[in-house]
């Protein structure tokens, strides 16, 4: 019976046929000779969706400087290394936030490596748990953190040229509307759609207000309301089960379809890390991982960005993943660690474009917005950013062109 559910539902993948949770969850659970065909369908949808655009056999990757705005949140997830209280931050010297002028002097290193996409990444809304983070903003005459990452974003377009890439968490529609003119793109993951996993004690995202599947869900369908280029993506291995993983992907699938705003879908591997409650849990098994990303591939369709972290797997395991259909590495830093995942250090670019020649692809550098959105810029990217955006891509190809940001006016625009 197991084979013959198998047999089934890679035929419905390799014919395109619309899969529902039952043949996206068989196709999950596909291992050895199984997996390997997985593979192969989801290869060649890749590689039909490259040949459709113009890009045959490139891999893409945005060279990035990663600016951790502050390492203060509200929620108290599991697994997570990258916040911290402050208490920390003051017996280390450091603030509750990175100061205008810290900002701007790692994205302006940042540029002078030739990086052009500023990922800012930071906590859910700290004032609203911590005291020291709301005083610290209001100080310095800012309303709320997001009104702060604003601020922080058009000094890093003016004084450096690079291009914010923003991942403040939740946000509603009308917060991302203030910040869609500062920023050609913005992030959230899913991670998944399972409310066992928010709702039950003992669970990962207990305790984590912002980490609601439903409350993350309606923002990735806000962003398509407010014309935002976004990524988003699911973690692999968090306690989640097969069922569970399959209702994210169709999910995220469905709100793609509907808004046109998914530029790109994330499939990240879990990796169990010290000082977490989940420092003793099995990092996700690379079988599954790799069956991930493949049914991915065959979820979304030939068209979307698949992207994984290099950093989180070994070179043999990139060759996996380019096998199972990925087409991006996301955004690697020649400058900043990844602070999501600082054990993990980004591979060396010379290495990364090795590994993706020896693959049969070519290592090719876009921008914080994926190529189709930067062509559609009239519809996509706010006319504040047009200058920015188009000093650094090629209007044809919608890739990053070789040169070095330099500071550039924003004309403050609503």
């Amino acid at each position: 019976m197991q084979q013959s559910a198998q047999t089934a539902a890679l035929a419905a993948a390799a014919q395109q046929d619309p899969p529902d949770v039952e043949v996206v969850r068989t196709l999950l659970s596909s291992s050895g000779a199984e997996l390997q065909a997985l593979q192969e369908v989801a290869a060649g949808l890749r590689d039909e969706g490259l040949a459709a655009t113009g890009r045959a056999g490139q891999v893409t990757y945005s060279r990035k400087v990663f600016i951790p705005l502050t390492k203060l949140c509200r929620d108290r997830c599991h697994y997570c290394t990258f916040v911290t209280v402050p208490g920390k931050l003051a017996r280390a010297g450091q603030g509750m936030f990175l100061e205008l002028g810290e900002v701007v002097d790692i994205a302006r290193r940042g540029a002078e490596l030739g990086c052009k996409e500023a990922l800012f990444t930071l906590g859910d809304r700290p004032e609203d748990r911590w005291p020291q983070a709301a005083e610290w903003l209001a100080e310095r005459g800012y309303t709320s953190t997001l009104d702060y990452v604003r601020a922080a974003a058009v000094a890093v377009l003016t004084e450096t040229g690079l291009l914010p890439h923003l991942n403040p968490g939740v946000m509603s529609a009308e917060e991302m509307a203030t910040l869609r003119p500062v920023a050609p793109s913005m992030g959230m993951m899913l991670e998944t759609t399972s409310r066992r996993l928010f709702t039950e004690k003992g669970m990962p995202h207990y305790g984590s207000p912002d980490k609601d599947p439903l409350v993350r869900l309606q923002v990735l369908r806000d962003a398509g309301d407010v014309g935002i280029p976004f990524t988003t993506g699911i973690l692999v291995g968090i306690g989640e089960d097969l069922t569970e993983r399959a209702e994210s992907l169709l999910a995220m699938a469905e709100i793609a379809r509907a808004g046109g705003h998914i530029q790109e879908v994330i499939i990240q591997n879990f990796r169990a890390k010290p000082d977490t409650a989940m420092r003793g849990t099995p990092d996700a098994e690379m079988t599954e991982f790799l069956a991930t990303v493949a049914t991915a591939r065959v979820v979304f369709g030939a068209h979307m960005r698949i992207q994984a972290p290099p950093n989180l797997v070994s070179a043999a395991e990139c060759a996996a993943l380019i096998a199972s259909g990925v087409d991006d590495w996301g955004g690697v830093s020649p400058l900043t660690p990844d602070h999501v995942n600082p054990e993990r250090p980004w591979p060396n670019l010379d290495a990364l474009a090795e590994i993706t020649a020896d693959c049969g692809f070519t290592l090719t550098e876009r921008l914080t917005a994926q190529p189709p959105y930067i062509r559609g810029a009239s519809r996509w990217i706010d006319p504040a950013l047009a200058e920015h955006v188009g000093a650094l891509s090629n209007p044809v190809s919608g890739l990053a062109v070789d040169r070095i940001p330099s500071p550039h006016p924003w004309p403050a625009l609503a």
